[in-house]
């Protein structure tokens, strides 16, 4: 007998222990740094909170003048405002650094403009949580993106993607993703001097893996901004490359001084 395919039913989801005890106890803290995400970041943590039940999440406000911290805080969000604005990496940076006060062991990265589709979030933390990687950067080249990508846009993605596979000898499809999670360890690393102050794409792979970290990517969805434009976008573009290609220079010369934090003693 031939069966319907409309009443095949669909397969059951991938169930992930491991992030669901981490999250139920209090080890995972989502970071999401935001700059007048005002329009977006409601149905953004809403989004979190239907993928992840019960994750705390916490809004790092780079000095917003919308009404980014009243909509994070109406949602039950952590709210950082931040006196003055880092731009992203600096953002982030305090994020890992609240997730450290708080005592989090894992971190999730996500954007607030709706790019980051939980769906994946926790395919993503599990090799994390499992202590199978140190950082898991999501990819949507070996995953999914469901929007247009500008042929620039994908011209310089490559570009920076076979630079970080030729340094570190190891494949990275999507080297400007956000979309990342990692352990206590590399949120020790990056808390301290670690981290750029606007665009912590290529450099920071680069500088993991020199540091003796295990990164991985993991395919992921990536849906359409929401609201808001790409940091990488017009004039900003021809910034980033000059300063990417600047900064992993840098990385490169500061190469035989990096060193993994030591683990807290207990």
């Amino acid at each position: 007998m031939t069966v319907e395919p409309s009443l095949v039913p669909d397969p059951a989801p991938p169930v992930f222990d491991a992030v669901a005890r981490a999250v139920a106890a209090g080890r995972v803290l989502v970071v999401v740094p935001a700059f007048n995400e005002e329009e977006s970041l409601g149905s953004t943590i809403a989004s979190i909170r239907r993928f992840l039940p019960g994750v705390r999440i916490a809004v790092i406000s780079d000095c917003s003048t919308d009404g980014t911290s009243r909509v994070a805080a109406a949602s039950g969000a952590d709210v950082v405002d931040l006196p003055c604005n880092l731009g992203y990496g600096g953002a982030v940076q305090a994020g890992f650094k609240y997730a450290l006060a708080l005592g989090c062991e894992f971190v999730i990265q996500m954007d607030g403009d709706g790019q980051h589709d939980p769906v994946s979030a926790a395919a993503l933390l599990d090799p994390v949580v499992r202590g199978e990687a140190d950082v898991a950067i999501g990819s949507r080249f070996t995953g999914t993106a469901n929007y247009p990508i500008p042929l620039p846009r994908r011209m310089g993605m490559a570009l920076f993607g076979s630079i970080v596979t030729f340094v570190t000898r190891r494949r990275f499809s999507d080297p400007t993703s956000g979309y990342q999670a990692m352990n206590e360890r590399v949120m020790r690393f990056f808390a301290r001097d670690n981290y750029p102050s606007d665009f912590p794409d290529a450099d920071t792979i680069i500088l993991l893996v020199l540091a003796g970290f295990r990164v991985r990517e993991i395919p992921v969805v990536m849906q359409a901004r929401t609201a808001g434009t790409s940091m990488h976008s017009n004039l900003k573009a021809l910034y980033y490359v000059s300063k990417m290609l600047l900064s992993i220079l840098m990385v490169l010369l500061r190469r035989k001084v990096l060193r993994m934090p030591v683990e807290k003693s207990s």
